[in-house]
């Protein structure tokens, strides 16, 4: 099973990336995770919002292809942990791979979330984008620790 967590945004700081890879280092070989970033679209001034989230939907959706697709989202599902390792343990009984995908400053296009097979939300908070990397990258680890019984998640 593949793995890809797909972000708009490039240039986050060092924290990001290090704690992103940290936790997708932990994960196992039959787990193959990778994160992927896609650039945002220009944003100097006065162009259509919803060109803009287009532009970066299509990004998505290519790097995407062929996986299941779930989009963060404000809007979407709260889980538990518990619910997570459950998602996981199906997809990897499946083989099938997945992309996680976080959407820009503007949130998902509207192709990206009609191509969702589900939209999940991290928290009803409002998080950084760059704070939402790692919480969904920490947040895969945890949840597959929880299918494999490692004392990481402490029930």
């Amino acid at each position: 099973m593949h793995l890809r967590l797909i972000a708009v945004g490039t240039r986050m700081p060092a924290w990001v990336t290090e704690g992103v890879n940290d936790y997708l280092r932990r994960l196992p070989r039959e787990l193959k995770a990778e994160f992927i970033e896609i650039p945002v679209a220009s944003r100097t001034g006065g162009e259509d919002i919803a060109r803009l989230k287009a532009a970066e939907g299509a990004r998505i959706l290519k790097a995407a292809k062929g996986a299941r697709l779930i989009a963060l989202d404000e809007h979407g599902r709260e889980s538990t942990t518990l619910q997570w390792a459950e998602a996981l343990q199906g997809w990897m009984r499946t083989g099938q791979d997945v992309a996680l995908v976080i959407g820009g400053p503007d949130g998902h296009d509207p192709a990206v979330l009609a191509a969702a097979q589900a939209q999940w939300s991290l928290s009803k908070l409002t998080l950084p984008h760059a704070l939402v990397r790692v919480v969904l990258a920490e947040q895969l680890y945890r949840a597959w620790t929880v299918t494999v019984g490692h004392p990481y998640h402490r029930v």
